[in-house]
């Protein structure tokens, strides 16, 4: 896969979530919709909304080395930055060896039954699929990871912190496969739902008008780490004027208080949604090596 001046969305190798209607459907059920972001001339983002068939797609390296990602885009989960933060980010991995999954993922504010746990059900079906898919897609099934931007760090967060929550019915054989990523990678990421501490928009989009204490609670990661959380490694930039940097610090103590591995880089500049995109002038342009040496150390070169 190469990246053009018109980005789509799926590439050539994708595969669905559910077969059929995915958990919690309504009738009608949203419309699907793009949207080609920038000015001519200019690097053009894909946007996606009416996501009602969420599926992969697959991203493979010309060398892969056994280990597996999978990315989860950003987007206030009022639509996801499919290209900036699922597809570049993809081809940024597979030249360091890893296989890239980007999750295409349902958005909770658009009429799905069970709102908050929409997400969730997605993230925890893509893991076990790609985890029952290891040998076709030539991954090691111990060393598969997530790593999210922004609202979808929270979902890489939810997903470390409660991937065994029961939030949708078993269908097949591949839900017997555990749920677990092996490491997570947490960008800019929104660590809670709560009232003027977490990013407002992505608040509203997953809880809804009247927030239900329970899923609060649920999807304050920050707070639900424990000793069985995977390790976690945390970039955000101190700049941030979307998500408060306040929830990268608390994921931070959270997981030292838990006596899990971690490693924060607190940029000192950087902002908001920069994806694999920031300037080789500044340091967190070094992200993705970084990253990449990261899991080495927590995961071992097998």
């Amino acid at each position: 896969m190469s990246l053009s001046a018109t980005p789509s969305w799926p590439p050539r190798e994708n595969f669905p979530l559910w077969p059929g209607a995915a958990p919690g459907a309504r009738n009608p059920e949203p419309l699907p919709r793009s949207e080609i972001t920038g000015r001519t001339g200019e690097y053009h983002d894909l946007w996606l909304r009416g996501v009602t068939r969420p599926d992969v797609g697959v991203i493979r390296p010309r060398r892969p080395d056994g280990r597996a990602v999978l990315i989860m885009p950003g987007g206030g989960y009022s639509f996801t930055s499919i290209r900036k933060e699922g597809l570049d980010v993809a081809l940024v991995l597979a030249a360091r060896g890893i296989t890239g999954f980007v999750l295409n993922y349902r958005l909770p504010g658009e009429g799905w039954v069970d709102r908050a746990n929409t997400p969730l059900m997605d993230a925890q079906r893509a893991i076990r699929l790609i985890r029952h898919g290891a040998e076709r897609y030539g991954i090691d099934p111990r060393r598969i990871g997530v790593l999210g931007f922004s609202a979808g760090g929270h979902l890489a967060a939810s997903l470390l912190t409660q991937y065994e929550a029961p939030v949708y019915r078993r269908i097949d054989a591949a839900d017997a496969q555990s749920a677990r990523p092996d490491f997570g990678g947490l960008m800019y990421a929104v660590s809670n739902m709560d009232q003027g501490r977490s990013h407002g928009g992505s608040r509203a989009n997953l809880l809804g008008p009247t927030p239900d204490p329970a899923m609060e609670r649920r999807y304050a990661c920050d707070r639900n780490i424990t000793r069985e959380t995977p390790p976690m490694y945390i970039v955000h930039a101190q700049d941030d004027p979307t998500v408060p940097f306040t929830n990268a610090m608390d994921l931070f103590a959270g997981a030292r208080a838990a006596r899990i591995p971690v490693e924060a880089h607190f940029l000192l500049r950087g902002g908001h949604g920069f994806g694999a995109r920031l300037p080789t002038t500044e340091s967190g342009s070094l992200w993705p090596d970084q990253y990449d040496r990261w899991i080495g150390e927590v995961m071992g070169r097998r």
